[in-house]
Order: C-alpha cells, then structure tokens, then sequence
C-alpha cells in the first residue's frame, strides 16, 4: 500500500498507509491528524487542505483550474502548494511527503 508521509505543523512527521483511490487528504483525516481541516469534504470548493507537496510530484496529475483559483486565497502559498483533495493516490504511487503550513502558511 503506498504511504504518504505528513510533516505536521508541530514539526512531527507521520507515515500513513493510504490506498489507491483515496487522496492525501482522505489519509490525513482518515488518522485524525491536525492541520488539514477539510470543510468541504474534498469537493475542491474551500482549500482548507492547503500543502505544500514535498515529494511525489511527478505521481499526480497537473493542477486544475479550479485548483489554482482557491490556492489564490490560500495563506503561504509555495510554488509546490496543492490542495491534498486533489492529490489522489495510484498504483504507481511512493514516496509521497507532503508538508501541511501552519496557521500562517
């Protein structure tokens, strides 16, 4: 199963196991971890599950339209900033990191 790996706000890191088809959102709420708050349940409609995508990038697919709108509105945004919704974990997945910004981006 791949694993996703969340350095958290606090500075811990967490390696989660998350299966194909879900996100690395669904991983990080799924284990109850601080940081992504998800309001919108992963529809794309709030980027509350704001990251910065540490390794892994060449495992998902470009950022939509839509994506790039709300990272607009998003605190600290980073040229590696995603909406973990967006980031859906396939077969082919591995080492996968993501870091979630603080409050403060």
């Amino acid at each position: 199963m791949p694993k996703v790996t969340y350095e958290l706000p606090d500075g811990t890191v967490h390696d989660v196991d998350v299966p194909c088809g879900q996100s690395v959102m669904d991983g990080s709420v799924r284990n109850n971890l601080p940081g992504i708050v998800a309001e919108c349940g992963g529809s794309c409609s709030c980027a509350t599950c704001h990251v910065f995508l540490e390794a892994g990038e060449s495992f998902f697919d470009e950022p939509t339209d839509e994506e790039r709108e709300l990272l607009e509105f998003a605190e600290g945004v980073r040229p590696n900033s995603r909406l973990s919704c967006q980031l859906i974990i396939s077969d082919g997945c591995a080492a996968v990191r993501v870091t979630v910004p603080g409050t403060n981006g």
